[in-house]
């Protein structure tokens, strides 16, 4: 059975969910972490506006249907387009996006895993 995890994002006073499966929660947390870290480096014009995790949940009951959780794949894929539009190429833009890339491919091979699993 799939074991997922919700984490809460914030930014401003809009409030985001999403879903991952437990075993990669912990990574979604460090790298929102250390993309916060570096975003201050950047000197691009575009850098993003992004959401800090301000808590993770085991289990989440939505009760407004607006707020549904996003799931995490799509969320890494979206995180993944919006930090290679940055216009910047040199570091750190190149490892994070490395490091957005990595845990990209970690959930796709996740997933398809537990596609093949369930059929």
């Amino acid at each position: 059975m799939l074991k997922m995890k919700y984490a809460v994002l914030q930014l401003a006073d809009r409030i985001e969910f999403v879903e991952m499966p437990s075993t990669h929660m912990y990574q979604l947390t460090a790298l929102h972490q250390r993309l916060h870290k570096e975003l201050g480096k950047l000197t691009a014009q575009n850098v993003p506006s992004l959401p800090k995790v301000i808590a993770e949940c085991d289990g989440l009951e939505v009760l407004d249907s607006a707020n549904q959780p996003h799931h995490g794949l799509k969320y890494i894929n979206q995180l993944e387009r919006t930090f290679a539009a940055v216009n910047e190429y040199a570091y750190p833009l190149v490892s994070l996006l490395t490091e957005i890339r990595a845990l990209q491919a970690q959930l796709e091979q996740w997933y398809e895993e537990e596609e093949e699993w369930t059929n």
